[in-house]
């Protein structure tokens, strides 16, 4: 900042140097006046000088290092008070620029909750039809046209709540009810709804829980476990789908073990990435890769702890560890 003042000062400073170089100059040309009283009085202006830039530089110097420090956010409460003209006249210009953003900030989010709204509202039309549908495919005699249906049908099914939750997610903390909840029930329904997918693919399912219950939100841990599971189904053919449970350390840890063609180890760092689909299979158009992304954002305000352990061609297993009724004790009061 003091070599910004000096720099922005410098033609007048370069003013004065020439000034008092002149008197000097004069004064040794001119034998009739004395020159070093003369460079005496040049000395002590000099000084007076270097003490007032001083003193200058704290008051000049207030405002604009508080623009420096400002965070460029909305917040406009931390810069200092202008007291020159010119810093006025910047402070208006900030203070209406910054009305501006704000208002448009207020018309974008507003923009945006509408939209977020109208394609709830339409996810949950559509989700109507699709219901119809499903009870049509399942009167159908042809088995393998059924099959066929069923599973285009439980891909729109999918896509569609994907899309829900993802709408939903920056607004969760809001919608979270945390209690004790059976996992039983929960994965029992979530693996009836792929049992026509898994029986087209020739996938079984063995579940042992040792842990009955995990402190969470089951809407939301439902929609993790969909997602697992529909991962699990997705890259197997004929095999059983391992689920487990079992407490460690007072916690309850959910494991979901496929025995399917598996990630590539320098994908696994990447897998819960926006938008990152498996390096080794880029003819699968069907991924969106989306589906860990939104599973490891809903994690984190569970506090739900994810792990994944996989090797190419022999499966993967996917790790949830539950947080213990302390923890959310803890964030609350913070």
């Amino acid at each position: 900042m003091i070599k910004n003042y000096l720099i922005e000062r410098r033609s007048w400073i370069l003013l004065f140097l020439v000034i008092q170089a002149l008197i000097l100059f004069v004064s040794f040309l001119d034998t009739a006046i004395p020159f070093l009283p003369l460079l005496y009085i040049v000395f002590l202006s000099m000084l007076v000088v270097s003490l007032f830039l001083i003193f200058r530089y704290q008051k000049e110097t207030r405002f604009y290092q508080s623009l420096a420090e400002w965070e460029n956010n909305l917040d406009l409460t931390n810069i200092a008070a202008p007291e020159s003209p010119f810093e006025k006249m910047i402070e208006q210009c900030i203070v209406n620029q910054t009305e501006w953003l704000k208002k448009e900030a207020s018309q974008n989010l507003l923009m945006l909750e509408q939209e977020k709204d109208d394609l709830l509202a339409w996810i949950h039309e559509v989700k109507t039809p699709l219901t119809a549908m499903h009870l049509m495919i399942e009167r159908l005699d042809d088995e393998r046209t059924k099959a066929q249906l069923i599973h285009e049908w439980l891909r729109i099914h999918l896509l569609l709540d994907q899309q829900l939750h993802q709408k939903r997610i920056p607004f969760m903390e809001n919608d979270l009810y945390i209690e004790e909840t059976d996992l039983k029930t929960l994965l029992f329904k979530e693996i009836k709804t792929l049992q026509s997918w898994c029986m087209q693919k020739g996938i079984g399912f063995d579940v042992e829980l040792d842990a009955a219950a995990a402190l969470t939100d089951a809407k939301w841990l439902a929609f993790i476990v969909r997602q697992l599971l529909t991962n699990a189904v997705k890259y197997s053919e004929s095999s059983d789908i391992i689920i487990t449970s079992h407490y460690k350390d007072g916690q309850t840890v959910l494991e979901v073990k496929d025995f399917g063609r598996g990630i590539d180890p320098k994908d696994l760092p990447r897998i819960f990435d926006k938008g990152f689909t498996s390096t080794t299979s880029h003819l699968d158009h069907a991924a969106t890769g989306m589906g860990l992304y939104l599973t490891k954002r809903i994690a984190k305000p569970l506090l739900i702890e994810m792990n994944v352990q996989s090797r190419p061609g022999e499966g993967t297993t996917f790790t949830l560890t539950f947080p213990k009724k302390n923890d959310f004790v803890h964030i609350a009061g913070m």
